[in-house]
């Protein structure tokens, strides 16, 4: 058995009321935020985030000075299993 932290495949929701960017289909929508301040999940690699909209749901942490945003409630746990390793994905 390993103890190398990884996000599990599908800790993100793909419906919109667990992942503001998601849209009616279910799959992510990559231009979200039409403007907006996005970054992308360093858990969930290429998942978009709207800092906004994760800051007012509580999806982020600081590490080191910065503050790094999820795109579900599943990663921040992840992240601080190994922030190091995540805070590297986004670097």
């Amino acid at each position: 058995m390993s103890n190398e932290s990884q996000a599990p495949a599908g800790c993100c929701s793909t419906t919109s009321a667990a992942n503001p960017v998601a849209n009616s289909n279910g799959r992510e929508n990559l231009l979200a935020g039409g403007g907006e301040d996005t970054t992308t999940c360093p858990v969930m690699v290429g998942s978009p985030v709207v800092k906004a909209l994760a800051e007012a749901q509580g999806l982020f942490r600081d590490y080191e000075g910065q503050r790094y945003y999820f795109c579900c409630a599943g990663c921040g746990p992840t992240f601080d299993s190994d922030p190091a390793t995540y805070a590297a994905n986004v670097a």
